[in-house]
């Protein structure tokens, strides 16, 4: 289903490459979409989740995935079925035993990853399961949290913890993000993005991506229409210029 992807080795060497230079939180693994075929179950997708986790452990901290929502995105079903990919949708009891086998092999086999969903209605916390965000300013601000600039644009104000009346630590406030170096930061601004899906978390930002231009082809992708449009666009792709398409 992902005829244009580098190998699986080449992603992994790239995914490394990257959290050696902005260290392991600064990258996130999503695995997305979790999908259903009539060759892919439940015991099939976590054996890739553990294939590529014990190559991933050490380089990130967080692994975000989401199910594949086939029938809101008919142009998908229609491409699935056009190359002969039985699909199957998702049903919450599937939904949770998922969870709880992934929760599961994260604490047996001790990668102590973060484990979170994306734009998913479904509430997975007794699994240990948030909900998370891709452009995530509570992330940002632990990484980034020197740039008074980017704090400002965020939304967030930086608080120095106060040690107590018998030197304990300060009890940091409810919604507060907790940074190392006995730092905090403190919500000022609604940054959510309203241009988004209803559950997605996203902060506001620039998108600088495009409909129709990945020449991946993967057939259960929500951003191309077909893989004939985003061919002709990713030919018309010029580096020079501010878009992607000149």
């Amino acid at each position: 289903m992902e005829p244009g992807v580098p190998t699986i080795e080449k992603r992994v060497d790239t995914f490394r490459q990257l959290a050696e230079v902005l260290e392991p939180q600064g990258v996130v693994w999503r695995f997305d979409p979790m999908i259903l075929t009539d060759n892919i179950g439940i015991s099939e997708l976590l054996h890739k989740v553990r294939f590529l986790a014990e190559k991933l452990h050490g380089y990130t901290d967080t692994l975000v995935f989401s199910f594949a929502d086939i029938a809101g995105y008919r142009k998908v079903g229609r491409n699935l079925a056009a190359n002969g990919i039985g699909y199957e949708e998702w049903t919450e009891v599937g939904m949770r035993e998922f969870a709880l086998r992934l929760s599961q092999l994260n604490k047996e086999s001790r990668w102590n990853l973060k484990l979170r969903t994306c734009a998913e209605r479904i509430d997975l916390s007794e699994f240990g399961i948030e909900h998370s965000r891709c452009v995530d300013d509570e992330r940002i601000a632990r990484i980034a949290n020197r740039d008074a600039c980017l704090m400002t644009e965020l939304g967030l104000r930086i608080h120095e913890q106060s040690p107590g009346l018998f030197g304990e630590i300060e009890m940091l406030p409810a919604g507060a993000i907790f940074m190392p170096e006995g730092r905090y930061a403190m919500c000022i601004a609604n940054r959510k993005d309203s241009g988004q899906r209803q559950l997605c978390g996203c902060i506001k930002s620039k998108d600088i991506g495009q409909y129709d231009t990945c020449p991946h082809g993967c057939l259960y992708c929500y951003a191309n229409t077909s893989s004939e449009s985003a061919s002709r666009n990713y030919h018309r792709h010029n580096p020079d210029t501010e878009t992607i398409i000149s």
